[in-house]
């Protein structure tokens, strides 16, 4: 979404760019895989930007037909569904943990605001101990790979909702309460899976497939790909991981490489299972905070279209996280199908009558920035350097943050034009 933001950005300013992409297909992590019938994205993609320009484009690429969905996002905790977010909606998990919820809760309101240094002693202030330690303390461990307190907020945003006090208790007494999750509603394409509301974009870009970038000279300005080919460039704009970049570059100083050395990402392991049952869950996704399965997050793709299964079956995604820095994965990503399986039948995901009729894992060794607490300054080392060397980053990747699918695509005209006006100064 970055690099095709960056070309629409520029195209719009009359200027020429070319996207070189290491893949058979265009799109990145925004594409779409159909196995056995099922179609499957590289995680969770749904749309429910209110950027008037990327709706406008989104709903172009497929001639207007797409789904829009209420979101129902929920939780499984202790053998339970809960809605999301839990904070909110504690009526009917058990008694004393719910009591220690309120009663810390409470005390959290009581203390003197304080310098916050990490993301544990924000959940703390936050929500109280008890709920930060039965829920987001945990689900941190397995989705960001490492304690919440070696998280800085930077990434927070809306992604907590900051409950009252009497939606707390509202919550707690009653199983009825409104959807405060940050996705409130989305669009998803009727048919092709997320990558079709990108063929718009995709169609109008200059893209060379399978061309993927190995060295970068940015003194004689030249990229060379691992297919033995080169190409000379004006401006550069890079939306590749910042470590990989920078071990392309040949003469980059020491402490810019440990800079990037510093820097960490999820790797993501997605297994793709297709059930012959539609009905498998009423959810878009659920969080899963029990640190006995493998899973943090598993979604429901026909429940964003129906298309994306053949007809009277259904799909599941589970997403299974490892990091380089905190959990190297130390196995094939297949095996990661047999423990998620085994969990989804004991959670009551997968019954006992289903039967699979697809099974397969998806290895993407780029996922979620990890905030750590090496990010902010290793980060600025980077891109210092990148930036006196000519080399504009855009997207998750490049701008090294929790972008989603719009900020990545305006993080890619923000490029462009920072190249156009560098190439006009």
């Amino acid at each position: 979404m970055a690099g095709l933001g960056a070309a629409h950005a520029l195209r719009q300013e009359g200027v020429a760019s070319r996207i070189f992409d290491r893949h058979s297909y265009a799109g990145g992590h925004t594409t779409s895989h159909v196995l056995d019938g099922f179609t499957f994205d590289e995680g969770p993609h749904v749309s429910f930007t209110k950027n008037p320009k990327v709706r406008e484009i989104f709903a172009a690429a497929i001639g207007g037909k797409y789904e829009s969905i209420d979101a129902y996002i929920d939780n499984y905790f202790d053998g339970r569904l809960v809605r999301h977010p839990v904070i909110t909606n504690l009526h009917g998990l058990p008694t004393e943990l719910v009591v220690s919820c309120i009663r810390d809760f409470v005390e959290s309101r009581r203390q003197p605001a304080g310098p916050i240094r990490n993301y544990e002693e924000w959940l703390v202030a936050s929500y109280g101990r008890a709920y930060a330690e039965y829920f987001p303390m945990r689900y941190t461990r397995k989705y960001h790979t490492t304690e919440a307190a070696n998280l800085s907020t930077d990434w927070v945003g809306p992604r907590l909702y900051q409950a009252s006090l009497e939606e707390v208790v509202r919550g707690a007494l009653s199983s009825a309460s409104p959807n405060i999750h940050y996705v409130q509603d989305y669009r998803y394409p009727t048919h092709g899976g997320f990558a079709a509301f990108l063929q718009t974009l995709i169609g109008e870009s200059d893209i060379v497939l399978e061309h993927e970038v190995v060295a970068i000279d940015p003194r004689t300005k030249m990229l060379r790909f691992r297919n033995g080919r080169s190409a000379q460039y004006d401006r550069l704009i890079s939306s590749l991981p910042l470590p990989d970049v920078i071990a392309m570059i040949a003469d980059a100083p020491r402490d810019v490489r440990d800079a990037a050395a510093r820097l960490a990402c999820t790797t993501v392991v997605l297994v793709n299972l297709g059930l012959d049952r539609a009905d498998i869950s009423p959810s878009s996704w659920t969080y899963f905070y029990e640190e006995d399965l493998p899973f943090s997050r598993v979604s429901f793709p026909r429940n964003m279209s129906p298309h994306v299964v053949p007809p009277g079956m259904g799909s599941i995604q589970a997403e299974v996280y490892f990091s380089r820095k905190y959990r190297p994965l130390d196995v094939a990503p297949d095996a990661c199908i047999d423990p998620v399986v085994e969990g989804l039948r004991r959670c009551g995901v997968i019954r006992d009558g289903d039967r699979i009729v697809h099974r397969s894992a998806l290895l993407v060794p780029w996922a979620n920035i990890i905030f750590d607490l090496d990010r902010c300054a290793a980060l600025e080392v980077v891109h210092g350097y990148l930036r006196d060397v000519g080399v504009q980053c855009c997207g998750r990747y490049g701008e090294w943050g929790y972008l989603w699918t719009d900020e990545a695509f305006a993080s890619g005209e923000s490029a462009a034009h920072r190249s156009v006006d560098a190439l006009r100064a």
